[in-house]
Parts: C-alpha cells; sequence; structure tokens
C-alpha cells in the first residue's frame, strides 16, 4: 500500500499538472514530523473501536508513507527525459512508457524506503499498543515490564533480527545488480509536466484525502485536547524543563547520528563492495530492534564495564546514534 501511495503521490506532484504541487510535495513530507504514536492516539481518541490488523494498517500507511515518498520524488526528479521520449517514438503508450522505462528506474528508490519502513515497523510500539494489537515488539515490552523475563524477552528479540535478515535477503534480490545512468554529453533536458485535463480533479482527490487523513486527523484530536486542557497545559513551570530536556536531546541525538552516518554514506558512495554491505546490514539489523532493546543492552554493558557511564547523558546519546 505504502508502495503505490507514494509512487502515485510522487508523481503527481513531481511530473504532472497538479495544482498546487509544491504544496502537496510538503503535505507529503510533513507527516513525518509527527511520531507514530501520536498518529495511533489520534485515530483511536477519533474512532474509540479502532483496533486490530486493518487499524495497524491503516495507522501504519498514514505514518510511514513518507519514508518512501522522499526518495521516490527524488529518483523521479533526477530522470532524463530522453528516454521516455525515446521509448514514446518507437510507439509506447504513456501507461507503457510509464512501466517499462519510469518503474524500473525508479527500482531502486523503492527497495530502500520498503526496507526502511519495514525496519520501522518491526521497531515500532507506541503505534500498535494505542490500537491493542500485538506484535514482536509489543510482546518484548511486555516481558520486561510485566514479569521482567529478561531470556524469554531476548528470544523475542532475536525472532526480531531473523526478520530483519529477511527483510535485507528480499531487498537485495529485488534490487539485484543493475545501475542506471545517463550517457552522452550535456546536461538532461528539463522535464515537462503531464498535463492532467479531464483528471485533474479526480488526480487532486489522492493528495486532498491523503492530507486529511495523515495530518487532520492528528491536528484536529490533539487541538481538540489542547483547548479541553486550558490554560493549565501551558504552565511553564511544569513544562517548561521538559521542553528544553527534549529539545536539548533532540538536536545533540541529530547531530551526533548525522555525524556517525557520514563515514557510511561516504563508504557507500566511493567505495561499494562487500565491507560495505555488510556495515550497512549492521545498521539496519540495529535500526530494526525496539528502543527497549537497545536500551538494556546499554544498561548491561554500562553496569558491568563502565559503572560512571550508567544512566548518563552520553549513554542516551549513543543510544540515539544507534538507532537513528
Amino acid at each position: 500500500i505504502c508502495i503505490e501511495l507514494s509512487v502515485a503521490l510522487a508523481w503527481l506532484t513531481e511530473r504532472s499538472s497538479l495544482p498546487g504541487a509544491r504544496l502537496w510535495a510538503w503535505l507529503s513530507v510533513a507527516p513525518l514530523a509527527i511520531p507514530a504514536f501520536v498518529h495511533s492516539y489520534a485515530w483511536i481518541t477519533l474512532v474509540p473501536g479502532l483496533h486490530g490488523l486493518w487499524a495497524g494498517v491503516l495507522v501504519s500507511v498514514v505514518a510511514y508513507f513518507p519514508f518512501l515518498y522522499l526518495p521516490v520524488a527524488a529518483a523521479l526528479r533526477r530522470l532524463d527525459p530522453a528516454l521516455e521520449d525515446a521509448a514514446a517514438a518507437v510507439g509506447l503508450g504513456p501507461w507503457r512508457v510509464f512501466r517499462r522505462v519510469v518503474l524500473p528506474q525508479l527500482r531502486l528508490a523503492i527497495c530502500g524506503g520498503s526496507l526502511l519502513i519495514g525496519l520501522h515497523l518491526l521497531a515500532e510500539y507506541g503505534l500498535y499498543v494505542f490500537i491493542r494489537f500485538d506484535t514482536f515488539t509489543t510482546a518484548i515490552v511486555d516481558q520486561f515490564q510485566s514479569t521482567f523475563n529478561g531470556p524469554a524477552a531476548n528470544m523475542l528479540a532475536a525472532v526480531l533480527v531473523t526478520c530483519c535478515f529477511v527483510l535485507l535477503g528480499i531487498e537485495v534480490l529485488v534490487r539485484g545488480e543493475e545501475r542506471y545512468a545517463r550517457v552522452g554529453s550535456g546536461a538532461a533536458r528539463q522535464q515537462q509536466r503531464t498535463r492532467l485535463g479531464r483528471a485533474t480533479i479526480p488526480c487532486l482527490a489522492l493528495p486532498v484525502v491523503t492530507t486529511l487523513l495523515a495530518l487532520g486527523v492528528p491536528f484536529v484530536t490533539i487541538g481538540r485536547w489542547l483547548v479541553a486542557g486550558g490554560a493549565d497545559v501551558w504552565r511553564l513551570d511544569e513544562i517548561g524543563l521538559a521542553l528544553g530536556q527534549t529539545l536539548f536531546l533532540a538536536l545533540a541525538g541529530a547531530l551526533l547520528a548525522t555525524i556517525a552516518a557520514m563515514p557510511m554514506a561516504w563508504i557507500s558512495i566511493r567505495a561499494p563492495g562487500p565491507l560495505q554491505r555488510l556495515l550497512e546490514g549492521c545498521n539496519y539489523i540495529v535500526g530494526s530492534l525496539p528502543g527497549v532493546v537497545v536500551a538494556l543492552a546499554l544498561v548491561t554493558i554500562t553496569v558491568r564495564i563502565a559503572l560512571p557511564l550508567y544512566q548518563t547523558l552520553f549513554t542516551i546519546l549513543v543510544a540515539y546514534a544507534l538507532m537513528f
């Protein structure tokens, strides 16, 4: 579902005459600013009976589709329109040009974005707790919180790692070894947007409905609760310290994660190979683990060999760097 939705939105905002394309492109990315558990909380507040598999699918799609939209939209912007012109010149229609020329060039972006969404969903906890849908991650947290059963939780975490290996293997098989590059001198011609004509209104319905589901529901729900809470919600003496600490940890964690990711990105571009794939796979495995598993692993390490670092700011930042 995320693939179909993201590819359709990316094509509409990047390659069609959709009214307000830049605005819809920004709104398609904006759901990333809302945590997944906030999406789930908003939906369960709006529809109290929402639970189960299809509820999980709905909330997962509206919360995570931007992870796939971003690389697909970027790939569409980089495509050379001369290839599509050549395909049209030999008699291929618009749909066949898209299926045989454009879509294969989007394969790498689709595989990467799909892998990212899959790994995030493997580690997701808050989203599924609100809608009362059991996953391995919720079971791991339940084992720690209710029975303090570390070995059982570790066994479930091992299953998550196995699932991560399966996703990595599928991504490698689907991605293949093919790469696409433009040949010839000069710059690529500017892409011409496809005129939608009478299909403008039906096509406009897709970004409108997506925005209402991904942004409208959370903002309306949160706004209603803020108004119901009155002035007490905005007392800085109660939330000021927590807000300041949250912003500091967010900025520091983002900076450290960026610094840690730069060498990996450089190796991926400049020296691709088995070592790069191994390091990349290790990073994906850590990213697929729930936060509680990473936290308890760091607690165990600091207690046994680095006690001065136990429950310190440094340990929290290291956890952020490992996860993100």
